[in-house]
């Protein structure tokens, strides 16, 4: 075997194995990158739910601020609006200082 024929059959021999390890690769290099798309998707959404109800929480504590922190006539009044309301919805209010307040009485 010589000439042509021996290098047609080392061709067949080491290319072919070669082409087919690349081919596998390939696949398995594609079949990674659309896993780690799945999960970068999923733990966007996770990120997006809790950024939601992060927000939820926020309006609920500025809510209890503003009654702690306001005078007693005022915190009925805002507890029995809680009650009667399903979903919370903070309302900008104008915040009266405590020497304001002494001034008035």
């Amino acid at each position: 075997m010589q000439g042509p024929t021996a290098v047609l059959l080392a061709m067949i021999i080491i290319g072919l194995p070669t082409i087919m390890i690349m081919v596998m690769a390939n696949r398995f290099f594609k079949f990674r990158e659309k896993k780690l798309e799945v999960e970068a998707m999923h733990a966007a959404e996770k990120a997006a739910q809790y950024a939601s109800r992060s927000m939820e929480l926020e309006e609920r504590v500025r809510v209890l601020e503003q009654i702690v922190t306001d005078g007693g006539a005022q915190t009925a009044a805002q507890i029995e609006a809680l009650r009667s309301t399903p979903a919370l919805k903070a309302v900008p209010r104008k915040r009266t200082s405590r020497a304001s307040e002494g001034t008035n009485s």
